[in-house]
């Protein structure tokens, strides 16, 4: 996450946004990227679970809304959508 919050803050200082997803939200706190996304989910479930494609386009929805956000950083805890996706 630290290479990535690094990259993100040098794109930003050119003038394009950045976000990210983040399943160690407190270690996503010490780095401060510009905008990240916080997934409940295990390493290497960012989207969530295999075969869930409504959960992996909501959490790509809400990672992508975020890139309309200028009071960064900001770290944002992903809302998960209703149980029937």
């Amino acid at each position: 996450m630290q290479t990535v919050g690094l990259a993100q803050q040098v794109i930003e200082a050119r003038g394009i946004a950045t976000a990210s997803i983040t399943l160690l939200a407190d270690v996503t706190r010490r780095i401060r990227p510009p905008r990240a996304l916080a997934v409940p989910y295990p390493l290497g479930f960012p989207l969530g679970e295999p075969n869930k494609p409504a959960l992996q386009t909501a959490v790509l929805r809400a990672l992508l809304a975020l890139l309309e956000r200028s009071d960064v950083p900001v770290i944002e805890p992903f809302r998960s959508p209703p149980t029937n996706v």
